[in-house]
This record gives C-alpha cells, structure tokens and sequence, in this order.
C-alpha cells in the first residue's frame, strides 16, 4: 500500500490561490469582454492584498 502525501497550506495561501482560480475561471466565464474583465481585475486585486498583507505579517 502506498501512502499518500498531502500538500497542506496555510489558510492565508490557500485565500490567494482561491482567487487566483476565480480570476482565471473569470476569464473563461460566459460573459462579455468587460464583465470578465471587471471580475478578473477584482479577484486578483483581492488576490494581492492578501498576498501584501501576509508578507507584512
């Protein structure tokens, strides 16, 4: 039997990577230009604040 190893991150990362994925998925969505657009620019902002706020800490 093999034993599985599981990544574990710490919940500030996992936050960035969650909107890193939504503004990707963004991007993606079936929706117009702009409004895929103004939800990128959204989720990646919230992306780096909590990225700036980790690295303060």
């Amino acid at each position: 039997m093999t034993t599985r190893h599981i990544l574990s991150l710490n919940p500030s990362k996992a936050r960035v990577a969650y909107h890193r994925a939504i503004a990707m998925a963004a991007l993606h969505a079936d929706s117009s230009l702009s409004v895929r657009l103004k939800r990128y620019n959204a989720a990646m902002a919230k992306a780096r604040s909590l990225e700036a706020q980790e690295a303060t800490q």
